[in-house]
């Protein structure tokens, strides 16, 4: 599994595998991406824990119309995230983001 953090209001968009967007129909269903119950607190924003198939490469994510109508700087309609995080790597932002506390 891989996962990654994604802010209070944003939602996920395309996926890409290693053959490119994801195709539900080669596939026969869709990718599995899964909120978690943890989430983080970094600027005063609300990051929650994805988790998604080591299939997936990228994800694209975008604000929802309710978010992007409140951004200071409304330019920004979506975001690729071609880095997903490891199990480790979450444990550890979620683990320092404790200390911070």
């Amino acid at each position: 599994m891989k996962y990654f953090f994604l802010s209070d209001g944003w939602f996920v968009g395309r996926i890409w595998e290693l053959g490119g967007l994801w195709n539900e129909i080669a596939w026969r269903r869709k990718p599995d991406i899964e909120q978690t119950t943890l989430c983080i607190w970094e600027n005063g924003e609300k990051l929650w824990l994805y988790r998604v198939e080591d299939a997936v490469l990228m994800v694209e994510v975008k604000p929802s119309p309710a978010i992007a109508a409140t951004m200071p700087n409304p330019v920004i309609g979506q975001v690729v995230l071609k880095r997903l995080i490891t199990a480790d790597q979450a444990i550890e932002i979620l683990c320092h983001s404790i200390k911070d506390v």
